[in-house]
Formats: structure tokens, sequence, C-alpha cells
């Protein structure tokens, strides 16, 4: 049996800003289909991962593949690589002036040119998905801080990605609105999506991922079955952080 090619390969990837070192040689693979947890304390490098991946921070090494073929060159055109991985940020980042429908239509009219009609049709059925269809004319202000993100991740799988990165999407929100985002984020799981996913929302992370990255000053310290690392860290490091955590 020949073995599937991974969607995703993260190669000896190396970030610094001036002198610091923000990602110390970074190597892994994502199958796709997977959902992989990024944890690890704060300013361990995980958002400016993520952010490498989107090709939104220039590397100073290594090589990033999707499906077999290397991004980092210079012939890489990240527009159109971007709609192919999508990125869901901590904050929404909607237009304020556009209604949500027009939010989310952006970039599949203008960057994509899809026909309106069937743009159209993909976001709504995304919307009553997250059970927001009924507020497809309202504008951000109208809309609570989790309904904004629920509206910023429909805007990013309509454009039809295949992986998709969600950086602490759930970071600025009031405790009761992380639930329904969660939720959305699951779902996605469960539909085999194939996503990274940066959270410190532990119990989440132990019930949609597949497979656990930890990260330290970044490295990674350790990267195991999701179980493997709840159930049974390998590390000093990772189960001295997931005591300080009480998990």
């Amino acid at each position: 049996m020949v073995k599937q090619v991974p969607i995703l390969q993260v190669k000896g990837l190396i970030k610094k800003y001036g002198d610091k070192v923000v990602l110390n040689g970074i190597d892994f693979e994502v199958e796709k289909g997977k959902v992989i947890a990024i944890l690890g304390p704060s300013g361990c490098g995980k958002s400016t991962l993520l952010r490498c991946l989107n090709g939104l921070e220039e590397v100073q090494g290594g090589d990033i593949l999707l499906e077999n073929e290397s991004l980092i060159n210079e012939s890489t055109k990240w527009q159109e690589v971007r709609q192919r991985i999508g990125m869901v940020f901590q904050s929404y980042d909607l237009f304020p002036n556009l209604s949500v429908m027009e939010n989310i239509l952006l970039s599949p009219l203008k960057v994509q040119k899809r026909k309106r009609q069937e743009a159209e049709r993909k976001a709504i059925e995304l919307l009553e998905r997250v059970g927001l269809v009924e507020r497809a004319n309202d504008y951000p202000r109208q809309l609570s801080g989790g309904q904004k993100q629920r509206i910023a991740i429909v805007r990013a799988l309509c454009i039809n990605p295949e992986i998709m990165l969600f950086d602490e999407v759930t970071a600025s929100l009031d405790p009761e609105m992380v639930r329904e985002v969660l939720e959305v984020i699951a779902q996605l799981a469960e539909q085999g999506m194939t996503m990274l996913i940066v959270t410190h929302e532990m119990n989440f992370a132990k019930l949609v991922a597949d497979k656990v990255i930890f990260m330290d000053k970044g490295n990674i310290i350790e990267h195991a079955s999701s179980e493997q690392f709840f159930l049974k860290p390998q590390t000093e490091r990772a189960q001295q952080f997931l005591n300080i955590l009480q998990f």
C-alpha cells in the first residue's frame, strides 16, 4: 500500500526577529483530515508558526510544503495559497461598514471571481450550520463577540480551504461565548476538516485533536497523540505545563 503524502509538511522552519529566534527548526507533518492542537505557554511561538504557514510572516530558514510543493520560494503567490489555507484570528477583523453577507462574500467574489449566486448559496449553507442565517443582513456592531467569531469562521470556510488555521479564536471572548465557537470547530473536526488549532482550552484540545504539538521557547518539546499527551506526557516540561493548568 502506497503511503499517502501528508497534505502539509514543515521542515526545519526558522523564524527570527532580528537576533531573536522565535521558531528554532520546527519539523512536523499533517495528514489530510487530521486535527493538530498546538499548545504551550504564551510567547513560545505558536501564533508565529501559524502566521508563517499562511505567509503572513517571512521565514529565515527551512521549508513548508503543501501537497509536496514548496511554498518557500519567490514564485509563491501567497494570495492564492491563502485560498487553500484559511485562517481565523483572535480578533474577528470583520469590516464594520459591510453586512455579514457582504463580509463573507468579499473574497469569493473579489479574489476567487466566483459567481455571486453560487457564493451566496454556500454562504447561506454555512450560516445555517453555525446558527446565524437570520443575521445575514446585520452589521458587525449588532452581533455579540461569539457571533462575530462564528461569522469570521464562516468567512474563512466560504473560500473552500483545504486546511484551516485557528489562532486563539476564543481568547477575547466572554466565557459564555466560548462554547458556541468551540462547538462550530468541533463540528468541522467531525466532518473531516484538516485543522491546526492554537488554543489554551485544554479540554477542547483533548476532545477534538488527533495529535498535540507542545511548544516552548520556539521549539517543539513534544509531539504525540492527544491521548498520550494528556494521559502521560513524556517530558517534564509538558507535565509542568499541564500541572499549572490543573489538567
